[in-house]
């Protein structure tokens, strides 16, 4: 574990300064925003999604109790699972899946995690939320959760599987993408695959260039989920509406070409304004929106990998 916590220091002290620049990206839910209703839409007789608490949370019944993937912002969870309550008839959650550390993500677990249910989560994901990070599109820091509310089950590379009721439910690694600590989550006998922040349903994503997410490893995670889908596959995004596979391959196709013009621009020695200037979302903006605050975050993230003396 000790060359986990040595990357990590590598990260704060590297891109650290890059990532301030890019904490302008809008978030998906703003503190003082007026606050959404908590939806809920039934995915099949065991699933449901719920929305509106910060980002989509998908709750799994089996005779045991709830298994959730994400858990909303802190700030509503209670809400979030009185909703949850009222919906299923449960109240138990056993088992609780952090598809990465933001707040968006994670603000039950301390709730959860005091009635010794199991968080399971990416390595990199528990030792980020051992620390105080800046929160990005917001002037703050989120952590650290206290050790009952962190990830107790971890894994590094590859996927895993457990059983939630009589479904089978795959989560794996989504290496260095949108953060550092991405995961997914499939239950594979529903056909429904949460993706977390590697898949945008809502405008242009956040790219975490602070916990070590960047652009080429999102292009590889939709490539990996692409693997994952099939023509049926209902796909859950960190935020905003349920995606197809189609709609999957479009976001892979954009976000890859994306990646090949920042590519050229960063070997022609060109900084983030000159970039910005180039446009290189042009195509997509109309869909997308303002893409000024991801450019800078998308083309700052290859710093480390394709030019380390910039940082």
């Amino acid at each position: 574990m000790n060359h986990r916590v040595d990357r990590r220091d590598f990260l704060k002290s590297v891109v650290g300064g890059a990532a301030a620049a890019s904490l302008g990206t809008v978030s998906p839910a703003r503190a003082g925003a007026p606050r959404s209703p908590i939806e809920a839409t039934k995915l099949t007789d065991t699933l449901t999604l719920f929305s509106g608490a910060g980002a989509n949370v998908v709750a799994a019944r089996d005779g045991d109790g709830l298994a959730l993937v994400d858990g909303g912002l802190a700030d509503r969870s209670h809400e979030l699972l009185d909703r949850i309550q009222r919906e299923t008839g449960l109240s138990r959650v056993h088992t609780l899946f952090n598809t990465h550390w933001h707040p968006w993500q994670t603000g039950s677990n301390e709730r959860i995690g005091k009635e010794h249910a199991t968080i399971i989560a990416h390595e990199n994901t528990r030792l980020w939320l051992g620390y105080a990070n800046p929160v990005p599109g917001e002037n703050r820091t989120y952590g650290p959760l206290p050790p009952y509310a962190r990830p107790n089950k971890t894994f590094f590379y590859g996927k895993q599987e457990i059983m939630v009721g009589g479904e089978p439910v795959e989560y794996g690694y989504l290496l260095q993408a949108h953060t550092d600590g991405d995961i997914y989550v499939h239950f594979k006998k529903s056909n429904v695959l949460a993706a977390g922040g590697v898949v945008s349903g809502k405008g242009w994503p956040i790219i975490d260039v602070k916990t070590g997410g960047w652009i080429v490893g999102m292009v590889s995670g939709l490539e990996t989920l692409l693997g994952i889908a099939d023509g049926e596959t209902r796909i859950i995004p960190c935020h905003g509406p349920v995606l197809t596979r189609a709609q999957l391959g479009e976001q892979h196709k954009m976000f890859a070409t994306i990646a090949t013009r920042l590519e050229g621009a960063i070997r022609k020695g060109l900084g983030p304004e000159e970039v910005v200037a180039l446009n290189p979302t042009k195509e997509f903006n109309a869909e997308w929106g303002d893409p000024t605050q991801f450019t800078i975050q998308a083309f700052e993230s290859l710093w480390g990998h394709f030019a380390p003396d910039a940082t």
